[in-house]
């Protein structure tokens, strides 16, 4: 289809944005190919991440920088990153010779080339859940200038101090369209960088928003230089776990019927919006992992990977290394409860009631743990637990202390024989390695 286009439209130039996922990288390489086998000059441009990844690795001598405080020095050493772009518009293009720059269209494009349908994606809209984060680059900046707007908050910001429960978001929830390309994270940055200079005062990184910004960085630098960033063996970064295999498990957490309200609030929302609070994911990956079920990150991945609107491969990899203990956080005996941390910003129990209606009438003293509540209660909340709702799949409190163990001996392991030295394989070699084992799946599409 490429070289017949390229010949109708009297294509010279392609550009296009470097992309580093495994799967983006083997069919940039295709498409280069393909183009210039058509005599189609091709001009790739960094500007998905701050910097460039490959250059930053090469600053750091030749390694990925595996702490967020070395990244901070590898790029305070290279300086700002490069500003975006100006917005293209038609006076651009009048500048040029040619004066009809447009593309061809015919009315059959539509129906050929068009965004497919829910139907034609084997999805059924009734299934679908509420669309709360329209995607496109205008609703992006409109969402970006609503929080710019307010100064004091954007200074203030801690993510940490935001509500992982609460029941409309606690954060600006721009992941999406920065991951999809609909927010420039450098236009974000920027505007960011404005904020602060007129306010002087302000958070800094780690917690920041432009400490995110750094986060997200982190990420994508740790993940291009290391080889099977996405799962466990081949990893050199990754501890090696010897997890269990229990499909049951596995459902129960994924289909939020694990039995601990908190964690099946957290899936219910994540399944039916698309999208949940930084805390609730790492209270639900540790719930899965080390916490409680211990389950390999590698299948919590995979869950978040189809239902987040915000996947993005080498984030969602990274954050489940850093969840599981397996990389880059090393604190394994810090356990998330699934009773007590929601309890923190939610003690009433209303993110419960919206996400798992049930409960709604539990009293707020069981709502986290209704398995306690007298029969008495149950009959008067119509949820019998264990008949209408299920009891809890595990016991955190005796499990936990299992797991805990359970870690400490993988640990020792690494300790005694295995390099995590994280050096960093030959560029070549790192995609090969990563695109062996990332699925050969059609990219996703925004929704």
């Amino acid at each position: 289809m490429m070289p017949e286009l390229f010949k109708d439209w009297k294509i010279t130039t392609l550009t296009f944005e470097i992309d580093t996922e495994p799967y983006a990288m083997q069919r940039d390489d295709a498409i280069e190919k393909l183009a210039k086998s058509c005599n189609v000059n091709v001009i790739k441009r960094v500007s998905h991440t701050l910097y460039d990844t490959e250059k930053t690795i090469s600053k750091n001598g030749g390694s990925p920088p595996l702490t967020y405080q070395r990244l901070q020095t590898v790029l305070k050493e290279m300086g700002a990153p490069p500003k975006p772009s100006n917005t293209l518009t038609s006076s651009h293009l009048s500048v040029h010779v040619c004066l009809d720059c447009t593309t061809p269209w015919k009315e059959e494009f539509d129906e050929k080339y068009g965004v497919p349908t829910l139907a034609e994606l084997g999805k059924n809209e009734e299934d679908c859940g509420p669309l709360l984060f329209p995607g496109g680059e205008m609703e992006a900046l409109s969402r970006m200038e609503r929080y710019l707007k307010k100064t004091n908050w954007i200074c203030k910001f801690e993510k940490p101090q935001t509500e992982p429960n609460s029941l409309e978001p606690s954060t600006t929830v721009l992941s999406p369209y920065i991951k999809f390309g609909c927010l420039s994270v450098r236009t974000f940055y920027y505007r960011l960088l404005d904020i602060y200079n007129l306010n002087k005062v302000y958070t800094k990184p780690p917690v920041s928003l432009h400490g995110q910004l750094l986060w997200r960085e982190f990420f994508y630098t740790a993940g291009v230089g290391t080889a099977n960033f996405n799962r466990m063996e081949g990893n050199p970064v990754c501890t090696q776990v010897p997890w269990d295999s229990n499909p049951e498990y596995l459902a129960a957490w994924s289909e939020a019927r694990t039995g601990y309200p908190f964690i099946d609030a957290i899936m219910t929302q994540l399944r039916t919006e698309g999208w949940i609070h930084h805390l609730a994911r790492h209270a639900v990956a540790c719930f899965l992992t080390r916490g409680d079920l211990w389950l390999s990150w590698e299948e919590g991945q995979k869950v978040f990977e189809e239902l987040l609107l915000d996947a993005d491969w080498y984030l969602n990899a990274g954050n489940w290394l850093w969840l599981s203990a397996s990389a880059f956080f090393h604190q394994y005996f810090r356990v998330y409860s699934p009773v007590a941390f929601g309890k923190k910003t939610d003690k009433n129990g209303d993110y419960i009631k919206k996400y798992v209606p049930k409960l709604r009438k539990f009293p707020a003293q069981y709502i986290y743990e209704p398995w306690k509540a007298p029969k008495s209660v149950q009959a008067a909340a119509g949820c019998i637990i264990g008949q209408d709702y299920p009891k809890p799949v595990v016991d955190h409190d005796t499990i936990s202390k299992v797991n805990i163990k359970r870690m400490a001996a993988a640990y020792a392991k690494r300790k005694e024989g295995q390099d995590f030295s994280g050096k960093s394989a030959s560029p070549q070699k790192r995609r090969k390695e990563s695109t062996d084992s990332s699925s050969k799946k059609k990219p996703k599409k925004d929704d």
